[in-house]
């Protein structure tokens, strides 16, 4: 008997295995399909989740900064969302963002304050501080909103620099949303003379400027910048370095002082609206270097004038 197989008969055979294996890829597709847009669903959860627990506290307190944005005594710049500490006239200015949450910008203000204030009262520089809640967008709560309250709080009263530093110096954990309670931010006000009253305990438990911060960090994201601190001289990016060599006390000094050769120090006050502008202002819109992640486990740079290895900025990315 032979073994082969009749023509007609291989024929059905091989259009029956084609239509099988059609069949199977319209099935993988129809599964692919459904896989993708169920993934799409997720993440689309995921992000409203992620906007809706960025702006609740982690007391479950919504975050309630409504109504028009009230700036601060003294501020100054576009939208007046700048405030200033130095002479007016001052041949350079040294741009800084940050946010009171931010363990490099502590790490930053601690390593390089006194050369800053030296400069500052040289009047070398003119520094230009700009705020913004990056981090309580990153973990939740609202000690960078609170804390930015009440150092603009702090400017109503002129007392802005000293309360900053006193911020910084004391920052808690970055995990720990101890400048939520707005109980710590007086508390701290204390170690600033004559800051303590009745009016800046009202501004800052009544949220004055809530607006005015929450406004000066949509100006960050719109920015173009990549995390904090973001730090520019004229305009120019200088956190963590510049030219290839990492920011120190000593190469900031040395920076500073090589723009301003040639130039007179400055000697208007802030708040003089007489003064001449600085010959060379920093530009709000400069994109820094780099960025990275908010995880503050970076080394602080050191105290001395040797090279400075500082951590990366916090990441702008909020949830």
């Amino acid at each position: 008997m032979s073994d082969k197989i009749p023509e007609g008969n291989r024929s059905a055979r091989e259009r029956l295995a084609r239509h099988r294996e059609q069949e199977k890829g319209r099935e993988k597709r129809r599964r692919t399909l459904i896989v993708a847009s169920a993934v799409v669903g997720v993440l689309a959860l995921a992000a409203v989740v992620g906007l809706i627990a960025a702006n609740v506290s982690k007391d479950g307190g919504e975050d309630t900064a409504s109504g028009p944005a009230i700036a601060p005594s003294g501020a100054s710049g576009e939208d007046a969302l700048t405030l200033p500490v130095g002479a007016a006239d001052a041949p350079s200015t040294l741009t800084i963002w940050e946010d009171f949450r931010c363990p490099v910008c502590a790490q930053f203000e601690n390593a390089l304050r006194d050369t800053v204030s030296e400069l500052v009262n040289d009047g070398q520089v003119r520094v230009e501080y700009h705020l913004a809640t990056i981090i309580d967008g990153n973990l939740g709560g609202s000690g960078s909103l609170r804390a930015a309250n009440a150092a603009a709080c702090a400017q109503d009263a002129g007392k802005f620099a000293p309360y900053h530093d006193v911020l910084f110096s004391n920052q808690p954990p970055e995990p720990d949303d101890a400048y939520g309670k707005n109980s710590r931010l007086i508390e701290l006000a204390g170690k600033v003379q004559g800051l303590d009253t009745p009016e800046f305990r009202s501004c800052v438990e009544d949220g004055d400027h809530d607006s005015w911060v929450k406004k000066s960090d949509t100006a960050f994201r719109k920015g173009g910048f990549q995390g904090t601190p973001t730090v520019l001289l004229n305009g120019e990016s200088v956190f963590p370095s510049k030219d290839g060599e990492q920011i120190s006390p000593a190469a900031l000094k040395k920076w500073i002082l090589a723009a301003n050769k040639g130039k007179k120090p400055g000697t208007a006050a802030p708040s003089d609206p007489d003064a001449p502008a600085p010959s060379s202002a920093a530009s709000s819109s400069a994109s820094p270097e780099g960025s990275a992640t908010a995880d503050g486990s970076a080394t602080p740079p050191p105290q001395g004038d040797g090279p400075a290895n500082p951590a990366a900025p916090s990441s702008a990315a909020g949830s």
